[in-house]
């Protein structure tokens, strides 16, 4: 499930004005020598509309980046205010499990036993007191003004339970909180840096158990991430890009521009298609399958899970230059309908169906395609700093389903692709069972022979730490990406 649709009645938060700012419906209105009560100001619109976003992220499974924008749109904020509830929003679900382990020792209950309602302003109240710059007494008030809003039986509580929170700072909750690094190094930097414990033991395992490599990844995950354009080759020239968006050319990718601030769905570039918004890691990727060295025909691209289109994109703007075609395949009906539109006026057909039919529908032959890209569904624990929410929804138990996709839709792709051909399997995912365990066991029960490419060559010159391959896993914390794992082989 995600955002609500726009104008649909948003459950929990009252937007009318708070206990005390209406006149009464008899007698004279305050300040006239009726009723002396102090008149409260409303509740401000920036801290309303981060607490409806994080409201619906719990109540409603809805996602963040999906229905923070159409909140701020109906709340009419822009600019400051904007990036305010933005910030409140994605920082108070970052930080989730460490504000949880806070607000119920500050509590003296279990935070998951606090009225939902409650439970979420305290939390947007916790983050500001202990990860902003906004002053104790006015993220106290402004929160118990919130909780007057939606449990007005809950201000003292609230007050109370923010109070303590403000009596030390995180640092100091950490030390009282978290276990011994020394006994427990997986339980201390999971309630440090606000990651659920089997996450932190999987990013752990993909480092090779450096606990100081996976304690930065942790902290990267917690930061804002900037917004990465992708310029489509042959349509706009980067450096073109980055002065019209004042932004800056990537690290690594030929196609990348760092975005300074501002709305991307608003840049003409991206409006008309000549860009679109995309992670480096994802461009360098989807490029590295386009530039491996290929013999034989090379005018027939498969991306295989095609949806929400951002790799297809590029794939189609990097054909089009080379004289190929794209054959983009969707399952969901909706999201095949967003890879249409994000390769509108691109060499790239897209069919609705399931990848994993290759060989059984006429419109997906075997030994048909030249390329082959394979970004396969996944967790997502690689794109953590990005989707917040995540983190807290998924669970171990994830992985089985999740891994079995993948090693079918592996094991269709390498049907697919011709002998001589190339498949590029690729997941936004560093947890081993996905990367290295899935596409070995795929490639073990295609039928087929395979051979693994080495990738590192394929990426930019003077990458740092791509590994020994010859997989290679991206990382936030080195390169500045989501933690995509890419893997080549060639179909012998």
């Amino acid at each position: 499930m995600g955002a609500r649709r726009p104008g649909r009645r948003r459950r929990g938060l009252r937007v009318t004005a708070p206990e005390g700012t209406r006149p009464s419906r008899s007698g004279p209105p305050p300040g006239r020598g009726g009723d002396r009560r102090p008149v409260r100001p409303p509740l401000d619109r920036p801290r309303r509309a981060a607490y409806e976003a994080v409201a619906a992220v719990h109540r409603d499974d809805a996602f963040a980046n999906l229905v923070l924008p159409i909140i701020l749109r109906e709340e009419g904020l822009f600019g400051r205010d904007a990036a305010f509830a933005t910030e409140l929003t994605y920082g108070t679900l970052r930080n989730l499990g460490t504000l949880d382990a806070i607000l119920t020792d500050a509590a003296g209950r279990d935070v998951a036993r606090i009225d939902p309602p409650v439970r979420d302003a305290l939390r947007l109240g916790a983050y500001q007191l202990l990860h902003t710059r906004v002053p104790a007494h006015a993220a106290v008030s402004s929160t118990v003004d919130l909780v007057r809003s939606v449990a007005p039986s809950a201000t003292g509580f609230a007050n109370a339970v923010l109070r303590e929170v403000s009596s030390r700072d995180a640092d100091a909750w950490v030390a009282k909180l978290a276990p011994p690094m020394e006994t427990d190094p997986v339980g201390h930097l999971a309630l440090a840096y606000s990651h659920p414990q089997w996450i932190v033991r999987a990013f752990s395992e993909a480092l090779d158990g450096d606990l100081g490599e996976t304690a930065r990844l942790l902290i990267e995950d917690n930061e804002r991430p900037p917004v990465h354009l992708c310029a489509r080759p042959g349509l706009i020239d980067p450096i073109e890009l980055a002065d019209e968006v004042g932004g800056a050319p990537g690290a690594f990718s030929p196609y990348t521009v760092y975005l300074p601030g501002g709305a991307p769905g608003d840049i003409p570039a991206v409006v008309d298609g000549r860009a679109h918004v995309q992670d480096e890691g994802s461009q360098l990727v989807a490029a590295a399958l386009a530039d491996a060295p290929l013999d034989g025909p090379d005018g027939r691209w498969l991306d295989l899970c095609a949806g929400p289109g951002g790799k297809a994109g590029l794939l189609g703007a990097l054909a089009a230059q080379r004289g190929a075609r794209v054959t983009a395949v969707e399952v969901a009906e909706h999201r095949a309908r967003l890879v249409s539109l994000a390769t509108r006026d691109l060499p790239v057909t897209v069919l609705t169906m399931d990848g994993r039919d290759v060989g059984a529908d006429p419109k997906l032959p075997e030994q048909h395609f030249d390329r082959v890209l394979v970004d396969a569904p996944c967790t997502g624990l690689g794109s953590l700093r990005r989707r917040p929410e995540s983190r807290w929804r998924r669970e171990p138990s994830d992985l089985p389903p999740l891994t079995r996709l993948q090693r079918e839709l592996l094991g269709a792709a390498l049907r697919a692709v011709r002998p001589g051909g190339l498949v590029a399997y690729v997941t936004c995912s560093p947890h081993t069972v996905e990367t290295h365990v899935t596409v070995t066991e795929a490639a073990r029960r295609s039928g087929v022979a395979v051979d693994f490419v080495d990738a590192r060559p394929l990426l930019p010159a003077g990458m740092p730490g791509l590994g020994d391959g010859p997989t290679v896993q991206l990382w936030p914390h080195r390169h500045g990406t989501d933690a995509m794992f890419l893997a080549v082989l060639r179909r012998g």
